[in-house]
């Protein structure tokens, strides 16, 4: 490939990186994991980069590319992926404002969104990320009337399993 092509998808890659992170932190549950899942899409990412050709933002782009790796992972290493429930482990935080209720809050949401299949996770992510019903479709290739109700049907399930 030639340098100018490099140099883009390097740009690229360091001003939208927290979109492979945020993906790798719902997937994964630890941080040998997550390394591992970050190099695998972006390995995915710039082979497949010489194809991109700006019909959309580079980052609906990488959305897709990022999703299709984690789930194709995902679903490949189920059978024997090892993973530590998410109330074992442990967080800091030294902020003196710390709110405890909301933190048992959001390891209740984490939980929750951890029962759903991949798909579910990966919309769940976009919804909460603010993506609008365009984008979340067109990213994981579905219609925007079809996200909607998969987002509404979502909602439903995670009020299921967070008040059963």
């Amino acid at each position: 490939m030639n340098s100018s092509l490099e140099q883009s998808f390097v740009s690229q890659l360091k001003e939208h990186q927290n979109i492979i992170h945020k993906i790798c932190r719902l997937y994964t549950s630890d941080e040998d994991s997550h390394k591992d899942l970050f190099q695998e899409i972006t390995i995915q990412l710039w082979k497949a980069f010489p194809q991109f050709r700006g019909d959309s933002k580079f980052t609906t782009w990488a959305y897709r590319v990022a999703l299709n790796t984690a789930i194709t992972l995902y679903r490949k290493k189920t059978k024997s992926i090892n993973t530590i429930e998410f109330d074992s482990t442990i967080h800091r935080f030294t902020h003196d404002d710390y709110n405890y209720e909301e933190e048992e809050q959001i390891k209740l949401l984490y939980k929750a969104v951890h029962q759903l299949n991949d798909i579910e996770k990966a919309l769940v992510f976009m919804y909460l990320e603010d993506k609008d019903y365009t984008e979340i479709a067109e990213t994981l290739g579905i219609s925007e009337v079809n996200a909607r109700v998969k987002m509404n049907r979502i909602k439903g399930k995670l009020k299921r399993i967070v008040n059963p």
